[in-house]
């Protein structure tokens, strides 16, 4: 595993914000323009990485958000073409085509980060392609140097509600199964960016708290190498109860890359009042919200232990 100290806290631990959405924020703020989007990016990184172990930047939009990051904060930049929003059968990575993991390190990245859209009941021959993708990537990061941080992001092929009740009940077993793939040596992952295996508003729906904690545990228990929690597009306040589910349960994650948890209300802060506006809820909202989630991060494990 590659060192991961330029990433996370002297403490090891990650306490990265992302601000790598492309096709969905353009979409929270309204059909935003390009120049949106770049002037959006720097405000974030602006605001929030002085609080942060690192930021987590796409190149398409986010190259002069770059330049606004404080200097104790790493870098991680985006690898895949797009984000959840995937238009392509099986939801299939692609990747940018004008990048390389050499080029974006050259940009300045000190981790590489790619989302896969995952289905342990996708087709079988889609899914043997997202491997072998995976395993391609992994070994190009280790030749160029650079962590390599996957998210593997179950979906339901069948297209169902991902924050449905049945979804729920099916979530905590895909996202065990999808964990323990892309923990095996073969892929060269060095952290895992995770989702939560239960949506904590369904907790007495979905299954009793009690069974929500063995969820966590059985997720710990399959990871074979450090492991952060993503956002998933959540409020603040879901966000925070899940890490403390998380704590409860006694899982040893090792950090979060949040989003949309720390500066989503911000979103229409700026749509309808503009950059001053913005660059104002960051500095007390948003800085807020970072300082909520690091301190559910003081019963984070350190990397290093994983």
């Amino acid at each position: 595993m590659k060192p991961l100290h330029s990433i996370s806290t002297p403490q090891g631990i990650i306490a990265a914000i992302a601000v790598d959405q492309r096709t969905s924020l353009r979409r929270m703020i309204g059909d935003a323009t390009d120049a949106q989007l770049a002037e959006f990016k720097q405000s974030v990184v602006a605001a929030l990485s002085p609080h942060a172990s690192a930021v987590l930047i796409d190149p398409e939009y986010g190259r002069p958000a770059m330049e606004h990051r404080a200097p104790s904060a790493g870098l991680i930049v985006t690898y895949e073409s797009d984000g959840f929003d995937n238009p392509r059968p099986h939801r299939m990575l692609a990747l940018m085509p004008e990048y390389s993991v050499r080029r974006l390190r050259d940009l300045g990245a000190q981790g590489i980060k790619i989302l896969l859209s995952w289905s342990p009941l996708e087709d079988a021959c889609a899914n043997e392609e997202k491997r072998v993708l995976i395993e391609r990537i992994g070994y190009e990061c280790e030749a160029a140097g650079v962590p390599f941080l996957l998210e593997p992001v179950v979906y339901d092929p069948a297209g169902g509600d991902l924050r449905g009740l049945d979804f729920a009940r099916r979530k905590p077993a895909l996202v065990r199964a999808t964990i323990e793939e892309f923990s095996k040596p073969a892929y060269k992952v060095d952290v895992l960016k995770v989702e939560f295996p239960v949506i904590a508003t369904h907790i007495g729906s979905a299954y009793t708290r009690a069974e929500a904690l063995d969820c966590f545990r059985a997720v710990d228990a399959v990871a074979g190498c450090p492991y952060i929690y993503l956002s998933a597009g959540v409020g603040i306040g879901e966000f925070v109860a899940s890490l403390e589910l998380a704590a409860e349960a006694g899982a040893r994650y090792s950090g979060v890359l949040c989003g949309r948890a720390a500066w989503q209300d911000g979103v229409t802060v700026y749509a309808r009042q503009g950059r001053a506006s913005l660059d104002s809820w960051l500095a007390t909202e948003g800085v807020r919200n970072v300082v909520r989630i690091a301190e559910c991060l003081k019963e984070a494990t350190p990397w290093w232990k994983r």
